[in-house]
Formats: C-alpha cells, structure tokens, sequence
C-alpha cells in the first residue's frame, strides 16, 4: 500500500476520533437539558435576507418566509432583512412605487412583535432624496446596504436572497 493511500484510508478514523471528542464536549454539563435556552440567551439561528426589488409578489414571498422562520423557530431566531434599491419602497412611509400597504404593516408587525430587524440602505436613500423620516420607523438606516449584509454573515447570519 503506497503511502498516499495508507494516509487516505486513516482519514475516516481520524475524523471519528475528532467528532467524538467534540460530541463529549457537548454532553458536559451546563445546567440546562440539550437544546433548551434559558430566557436572555442569544438565539442558536442568525438569517438576513437581502430584499432589493420592487415587485410585491417577491417582496411578500421575503416575508412569508420571515413568518415561517419565525413560527418554526419562535425566539430562537434572529432575523435581519436589509433592503436596498427599488426594494426600499417596501420601507417608505410614501413610497413611488405601488406597494400594498399591508406590507408595510407586516414589517411593522414583525419588527415590533417579533424582533425582526429591518435595514435600509442610506445611499439608496440618498439616491431618492430620502431621509430617515421618509421610513417607516422600525427600520435602522445603515449608510451601506451590502456592508451591512457582510457585516452580519461576519457576525454569523445565513445569508439568504431570492
């Protein structure tokens, strides 16, 4: 058996051996069964999704998915959606172009209810003449909307665009 291949036939058992060790470390105790969270601590899921169109068919698909992650995973979730270019209208009080208004009471509802957090991008802003009296006040304005999309993978988040 030639050594590349004696190497290769070792991998297995060393990654066996690897994952037991971690699995251990994960049954050690910390006070509370597996998999439960004691009020305060941070969520084990991250996602952001990245809303940048203006159609309300895709901009409702983004957040019947927000619903569904947020029923499927309660307060074990955080979700940020940040919008930019002709998506931003989803945040405007006026927007100029058609979005239904239940939309923009549905993120209203989740920011407010469920702790989703909405992100609107400031140049795409700029490019509009807008300011941040001109959106809906649960959304944080960030200068740079793809900044602030890497930022928050940097931090953890899954990344999700449709």
């Amino acid at each position: 058996m030639t050594l590349r291949r004696r190497w290769m036939s070792a991998l297995p058992l060393a990654a066996a051996a690897a994952g037991l060790g971690r699995a251990r470390a994960a049954d050690a105790p910390t006070g509370k069964p597996a998999g439960e969270r004691f009020p305060g601590d941070p969520p084990q899921h991250k996602l952001v999704y990245q809303l940048n169109r203006a159609e309300p068919e895709y901009m409702e698909a983004i957040l019947n998915s927000v619903g569904a992650m947020i029923g499927k995973y309660q307060d074990n979730v955080a979700i940020a959606v940040v919008v930019f270019g002709p998506g931003i209208h989803l945040l405007a009080k006026q927007p100029k172009r058609p979005v239904p208004p239940a939309l923009r009471q549905r993120v209203v509802s989740q920011a407010r209810d469920y702790g989703v957090s909405y992100v609107a991008c400031g140049n795409t802003m700029q490019t509009l003449g807008w300011t941040a009296k001109d959106i809906v006040e649960v959304a944080k304005v960030e200068q740079v909307g793809a900044a602030a999309l890497m930022e928050l993978q940097e931090q953890g988040y899954a990344y999700l665009a449709w």
